[in-house]
């Protein structure tokens, strides 16, 4: 008897957690995705960190011009580090994090209700749909949700392959 007042109340409690997680101020947050850092050596950016750190390059962009516009190389299954070229607007460094959602209108209408200037959704080159937030430093976390034709879902679903 003990046994099943036990399971019943870790199942009771375990249910208790998932409806807090879902009313979770912040819901359909799935995560941190990405960090965005420019080089002024993008080539040789992409060497050290595919060749002697060991991260595989998940996928590349191109410009209009045909230029390189970014290297995404995977750390894990969902997370990457986005490697830019610097240029007028961007500096050397950390420029951006990216944070996965669920819903992307969701996510925009949550935090505008909140008072938060987010930008409008696009659709970007990797057909990731995403927008923008900057907090009051100015720091820009990318929102990105990733339907399954977006190049990090299709990089995350050959993870281990």
């Amino acid at each position: 008897m003990r046994t099943l007042s036990v399971l019943v109340g870790g199942i009771l409690i375990g249910m208790g957690i998932q409806i807090a997680m879902s009313q979770s101020q912040n819901s359909g947050i799935v995560g941190v995705n990405h960090v965005g850092i420019a080089f002024d050596d993008l080539d040789a950016a992409v060497e050290y960190y595919t060749g002697t750190l060991g991260y595989p390059e998940a996928f590349r962009i191109e410009n209009d011009a045909g230029e390189l516009a970014l290297v995404y190389v995977q750390v894990s299954q969902g997370t990457f580090v986005e490697l830019q070229p610097t240029n007028e607007n961007r500096g050397p460094g950390i420029n951006h994090f990216g944070v996965v959602v669920d819903d992307m209108d969701a996510a925009i209408g949550m935090w505008r209700d909140r008072g938060v200037d987010v930008q409008d959704a696009r659709t970007s080159g990797t057909n990731a749909i995403l927008s923008n937030v900057f907090d009051p430093n100015g720091n820009r976390m990318e929102l990105l949700e990733l339907p399954p034709e977006s190049a990090h879902a299709q990089a995350m679903a050959r993870w281990g392959q």
